[in-house]
């Protein structure tokens, strides 16, 4: 793609996974200029944001259209779902990211279920509900522990795993009656309960090709230990070494390939990032989710890793051309840890000045999250995740070990980490 013209990209969103996609288009010979909707400070330390929200979808269309802009890169889900692609594409404007059908998978956890039934893709054994007398009545018969899953979008915190009836009984109510997730939950999926090891696969998709992306793992839960709430993610690493290449081949055999297959078989042409979350189970893997969007803060790991330019990826990914790609990745390790505000994901404090370094490392990134502009120039915690402390090592303990020197050197007043990022992986190895 040596030919293409510099240009003009548009980065839709405001958090941690954004941030590191404007760094990459900031650092691809393919583009010299990036705009980010609404974006963020650190966005905003090297190119223009523009306070468009990421769910206005006429307005980002109106923005790419005034701007002259090439390829627009959607970040989360939401402008997925509502349309945000379908609507670029009948201006003309390329778009890496699915259209409304291909985001679905993202923003039904029931339809993605459907669809892995159908292809005989393997999961946990399911049913699902928008009668919580009806669900109640299924769980008088169900073992436990068991999860319950918000059907719609609920910012990565629509999973209850239920120890007992009582609790089950509780969350599926709440959700379909009680309104915990607005009409996210006013469907459930009960799913039997998979144990083992999570990790995930990222795979760029068009159509009915596709690149799998390095192997990473998420660590979910807030507290060390992977204890407490379910989180959007505390930190991540990769390569997760627990997928070696013998399984790499059968999750390709087994789960991506009918996945790609089956969406494909469906009428749908997804082009963009399938995000795949298994859990690694006595009996192999089990699909347990898609994401139709790059995770966060999986792409701080995967995307710093990836020596073939992702621009290139994505955009040839936008336009059918993903076959003529050999992706490269760093021989490197990467990790990612996430300094949270404390008490998230519940109410935590927004405002707090934060303290940076005055300068990072070689293979060091600090990637803005949950940030805002305060007084005088500073920069203040505005969400539950403030930012992702990125590091690159010869090894896992070496990205670690940066990583956390980073973290260090970081502070605001309700500054909250987990100190075992990657723990599991460094004491396999």
């Amino acid at each position: 793609m040596s030919d293409q013209s510099p240009l003009t990209a548009l980065i839709v969103g405001s958090g941690g996974r954004e941030h590191t996609l404007a760094h990459a288009c900031l650092n691809s010979p393919l583009v010299n200029r990036v705009i980010a909707a609404p974006g963020n400070p650190g966005i905003g330390q090297d190119c223009e944001c523009v306070n468009v929200a990421a769910d206005d979808v006429d307005a980002l269309v109106a923005l790419a259209e005034n701007e002259n802009v090439d390829l627009v890169v959607v970040g989360p889900e939401v402008p997925l779902c509502l349309g945000l692609v379908d609507k670029l594409e009948e201006k003309g404007i390329l778009a890496y990211g699915p259209k409304a059908d291909g985001a679905r998978f993202e923003g039904s956890k029931t339809y993605t279920k459907e669809l892995l039934l159908k292809y005989s893709i393997p999961t946990g054994a399911a049913a699902y509900f928008d009668d919580a007398q009806a669900a109640v009545e299924y769980l008088q018969t169900a073992s436990f522990p068991i999860v319950v899953k918000a059907d719609g979008l609920a910012a990565g915190k629509g999973v209850i795993i239920a120890e007992d009836f009582e609790t089950a009984r509780d969350t599926v109510t709440n959700m379909i009656d009680g309104g915990a997730f607005g009409s996210s939950g006013e469907r459930v999926l009960i799913e039997e309960c998979l144990f083992g090891e999570e990790t995930s696969i990222h795979a760029i998709v068009s159509g009915k090709d596709y690149v799998i992306l390095p192997t990473s793992q998420d660590h979910k839960q807030v507290f060390e230990g992977d204890k407490g709430p379910n989180t959007g993610g505390m930190g991540a690493y990769s390569p997760a070494d627990l997928i070696d290449s013998a399984m790499m081949e059968r999750i390709e055999r087994e789960i991506v390939k009918p996945s790609v297959d089956g969406i494909a078989a469906e009428g749908i042409d997804f082009r963009g990032t399938l995000f795949i979350g298994l859990m690694m189970t006595a009996s192999g893997p089990k699909v347990l989710e898609y994401n139709t969007r790059f995770g966060d803060p999986e792409t701080q790991v995967l995307i710093t890793r990836l020596k073939t330019d992702p621009v290139e990826i994505m955009l040839a990914a936008a336009k059918g051309e993903l076959s003529q790609i050999d992706v490269q990745v760093k021989d490197e390790y990467a990790m990612v840890v996430v300094l949270a505000s404390n008490g998230y994901p519940n109410s935590y404090p927004k405002g707090e000045t934060i303290t940076f370094p005055d300068s990072t490392g070689p293979g060091e990134h600090i990637f803005h999250a949950g940030t805002t502009n305060g007084d005088n120039g500073s920069v203040v915690t505005n969400g539950g995740r403030v930012l992702g402390v990125t590091a690159l090592g010869a090894d896992l303990k070496e990205a670690s070990d940066k990583a956390y020197a980073l973290c260090d050197k970081i502070d605001f007043a309700s500054k909250y980490l987990r100190r075992d990022i990657g723990a599991k992986e460094l004491k396999r190895s």
